[in-house]
């Protein structure tokens, strides 16, 4: 998938084709911005295009997807209906630079943005479900393989943030500046699927490697006679768990 004139564009696996050395491609949706048509010299409206700046797609519907937009809006689409969104959010102030689904939740993605905030949404709810302000602009974020409530961020003040959500749903448990403040921005991380590595890229076209320490990477002990349970089900209750604490509580139904 690639963004070509502001029109999503991708290609589906299934239906690659190969022509004189070329993958070609066909046009998913074209992103239009609300409130800009402008009526066109034969009475046709014609709709101005907005610029698309990230997406992700979901790991169990493969139709859904998430685009995020230089205007900080998000929408929800699918591959089978290209001539609207299913779902419109107001997700930022401004530039959203990343969404990503979590590897385990299937209703939860987190997204950055230049506003210098990253935040948490249920896909099903149109305000966010956690909000950090990291203090400059932000770049990338990334969930950790191997939990459902860790995820990593990039700022532009040349800083690492990590939170794991499950320890404080407040604040970073770690904070670490990387490069130099004034003169190098960080723009990307990401995890390494099998190691406590991340991989942090910047501005300058240099990639830093970190291994996380000890505490970062914790998971639970098994008391004597026990079995720690593992799993996806019990990372997506380990995030229920937290997110419950601020879902709005569904109305009783009336007998």
């Amino acid at each position: 998938m690639r963004l070509v004139d502001d029109t999503v564009a991708m290609i589906n696996s299934k239906t690659w084709t190969l022509v004189k050395n070329e993958l070609e491609y066909y046009d998913v949706l074209k992103l239009t911005l609300e409130g800009a048509a402008q009526d066109g010299p034969d009475g046709v409206q014609l709709f101005s295009l907005g610029c698309g700046t990230c997406f992700d797609f979901h790991k169990d519907t493969d139709y859904l997807f998430l685009v995020g937009t230089e205007e900080g809006k998000l929408h929800k689409c699918s591959k089978a209906y290209s001539s609207q969104f299913l779902d419109t959010i107001d997700a930022h102030h401004m530039a959203v630079y990343k969404v990503a689904w979590n590897p385990y939740h299937p209703k939860i993605f987190i997204t950055c943005s230049a506003d210098w905030t990253v935040k948490i949404w249920d896909h099903n709810i149109k305000e966010p479900m956690f909000t950090f302000d990291l203090n400059s602009s932000v770049g990338d974020v990334a969930w950790a393989p191997y939990s459902s409530t860790i995820f990593a961020a990039v700022t532009a003040d040349g800083k690492v943030h990590v939170y794991d959500l499950n320890v404080n749903k407040y604040e970073a448990i770690c904070e670490q500046a990387v490069v130099a403040k004034k003169k190098t921005k960080l723009t990307h991380i990401g995890f390494n699927p099998s190691h406590p590595i991340i991989m942090v890229g910047d501005d300058r076209g240099y990639v830093t490697s970190l291994k996380l320490s000890p505490n970062l990477r914790k998971m639970p002990k098994a008391k004597k006679g026990q079995q720690i349970e593992q799993g996806p089900e019990v990372e997506i209750a380990k995030l229920d768990k937290i997110l419950s604490l601020v879902r709005e509580p569904e109305p009783a139904k009336k007998a």
